[in-house]
């Protein structure tokens, strides 16, 4: 078996095979490689013909309209446009904004910006599941709330949040509800319409596309409330200015049609592999699982493991590719604050493992990843000064 096995997909999700021979047709003189933007002529028309089909493939995914998709370089850019466009529009004193402490970091830090320019900012404590109380959202509205962030699917533990409940509350108050779903694309059957979401960020690496490139959905009724990052050339609704990457957005809207033609037979798959690495590692003892399992997507399993230092449980891991939490925190030597919001101690949290399957993983590498992780996880509580510590699982 070629080592390392890859158990973290939310990070190392390759390119599918399908997608990239899509991409590579835009790569070259033979093939569609013009400015989208130049329309007066027949290359540019085709780019642009190409830019078109990709955003309609997308949208269709989503359940949206293609003229509410305004591309971006990724699930970021689109996080940082939603939050901080709404939010500066209509600038005014008492400006207010909600979200949550286990947001991913591209909204957690947008949000720091904008209490550096005097906004004020709520962040939310979810239940020990992780999951929020769409009560507690609509009482934590106020006069001058603009906008609230809630994810869809957490990036570290993979729990849903009931969007839709959400989405309701807000609208019913006049405030504009964004949702990061970089994580439940391919995962979830989605319907921005059903949701009732006013602002979606989505990416295409996350369902085997190419990284770089993303999409912000923007509800028609939206727009007049949202206010550009970029300027420049008035592309993409005037919300998103520069030249469009043919092949990576071809790449994007390939990937999305795949996953979601995929969808059922994948999530049925991925559940049993998830099960199947869940229940010899469960009979260890003193394994927790983060995240409320009921609502879950199945190809993230996020686990504690009580009595073993976090990086020696990594060392001993090390010809299995997974996480301690998300890659965009990799460089944060703190324990995940994900966890540590759901109520996990300092100990706990460093001595937490993502595992997260995808399209190419097989029972034969979660069959390995269990004897190794058994194994590891049995010899380092063996050696460990932490033996026996927080041992109820």
């Amino acid at each position: 078996m070629q080592l390392p096995v890859y158990l973290d997909y939310a990070a190392t999700t390759p390119v599918d095979p399908r997608v990239a021979e899509i991409m590579a047709g835009c790569l070259t003189r033979d093939g569609v490689y013009a400015n989208p933007a130049s329309v007066a002529h027949a290359p540019g028309r085709a780019a642009h013909e190409t830019v078109e089909r990709a955003r309609a493939e997308v949208a269709a995914s989503i359940g949206a309209d293609p003229g509410d998709l305004v591309w971006t370089s990724g699930a970021t850019e689109a996080d940082n446009l939603a939050v901080l466009g709404a939010a500066r529009h209509g600038r005014g004193g008492g400006a207010h904004v909600l979200t949550g402490r286990i947001e991913h970091k591209a909204v957690l830090d947008a949000c720091g910006q904008l209490e550096r320019e005097g906004f004020a900012v709520t962040r939310l404590l979810p239940g020990p599941g992780g999951r929020y109380d769409p009560g507690q959202i609509e009482e934590s509205l106020r006069e001058g709330t603009r906008l609230v962030s809630i994810m869809h699917v957490n990036n570290e533990t993979g729990v849903v949040q009931d969007v839709a409940a959400i989405a309701r509350a807000c609208r019913e108050r006049g405030v504009l509800f964004h949702s990061d779903a970089a994580q439940s694309a391919g995962r979830l059957a989605l319907d921005v319409e059903a949701l009732g979401v006013d602002l979606m960020s989505f990416s295409a690496h996350k369902v085997y596309g190419p990284k770089g490139i993303g999409a912000l959905y923007v509800r028609r009724a939206a727009r007049r409330r949202l206010e550009p990052l970029l300027f420049g050339g008035g592309q993409e609704l005037g919300l998103r200015a520069g030249t469009l990457p043919t092949h990576q957005i071809a790449g994007m809207g390939a990937a999305f049609a795949l996953a979601a033609v995929e969808l059922d037979t994948e999530n049925l798959r991925l559940a049993g592999l998830r099960e199947r690495l869940w229940a010899p590692v469960r009979e260890l003892g003193g394994v927790l699982l983060n995240g409320d399992a009921a609502h879950s997507v199945p190809g993230i399993l996020n686990l504690s493991f009580a009595g073993v230092e976090g990086e020696s449980l990594l060392h001993a891991l090390r010809d299995l590719a997974v996480s301690t939490g998300s890659a965009c925190t990799t460089a944060d030597s703190e324990p995940s604050y994900v966890l540590r919001a759901l109520g996990r101690d300092g100990t706990l949290a460093r001595s937490s493992v993502r595992f997260s399957f995808g399209r190419f993983t097989s029972r034969e590498e979660i069959d390995f990843a269990a004897r190794r992780v058994c194994a590891a996880v049995s010899r380092l509580r063996a050696l460990s000064p932490l033996r026996g510590a927080d041992a109820a699982g």
